[in-house]
C-alpha cells in the first residue's frame, strides 16, 4: 500500500523573511553603526587615560558602554532574527538618549548626543523594519505551543 506525504508551505507573508536586499541594507547599518561605535569606544580609552581622578567613573562607565552597545550592533548585524529584545532595548535606550540630549541642547554634550543619538536611533528603527527585527521573537516560541493562554 502505497503513502503519500503531504508538504505545506507557510506563505504567510507576516513571518516571511524581509528581501535579500532590505535584509543586506539593514545588516549593512547595524555593522556600520558597530564599527562606528567600536571606534568611538577605542577613543574613550585615550578620554580615560586623561580623565581626572573624580571623572575616571562617567567616563568609564560611558567607555564601557560604548564596547556594550558595538557588540550589540555587531549581534544584530550577524542574526536579525535570531537576538530577541536586543533590537527593542537598543532603539529604546537611544530614542531615550535622544530625548535627553534635546532638553539639554544648551550644553555642549546635549548638542554633540542630539545629533549622533538621532542618527543612531534612526539608523536603528529603519534596520529594524528592514530586517523585520520582530520576528526575532519567533526562536522563544516552542513548537506546537499554543500562542495565546488557555
Amino acid at each position: 500500500m502505497a503513502t503519500a506525504t503531504v508538504t505545506s508551505t507557510n506563505t504567510n507573508t507576516n513571518t516571511s523573511a524581509p528581501s535579500r536586499r532590505w535584509d543586506l541594507i539593514g545588516r549593512s547599518l547595524m555593522g556600520l553603526n558597530s564599527a562606528v561605535t567600536f571606534a568611538v569606544f577605542i577613543n574613550g580609552l585615550f578620554l580615560m587615560a586623561d580623565a581626572a581622578d573624580d571623572r575616571m567613573m562617567v567616563e568609564g562607565w560611558r567607555t564601557f558602554g560604548y564596547l556594550v552597545f558595538s557588540a550589540m550592533w555587531a549581534m544584530l548585524a550577524y542574526r536579525p532574527r535570531q537576538v530577541p529584545a536586543i533590537w527593542e532595548m537598543v532603539i529604546f535606550h537611544k530614542v531615550a538618549a535622544t530625548i535627553l540630549a534635546f532638553t539639554i541642547l544648551d550644553t555642549t554634550e546635549g548638542q554633540q548626543s542630539s545629533i549622533t543619538d538621532t542618527s543612531v536611533a534612526t539608523l536603528t528603527i529603519f534596520a529594524y523594519i528592514a530586517c523585520r527585527g520582530w520576528q526575532s521573537w519567533r526562536v522563544l516560541q516552542r513548537e506546537n505551543a499554543p500562542l495565546t493562554a488557555a
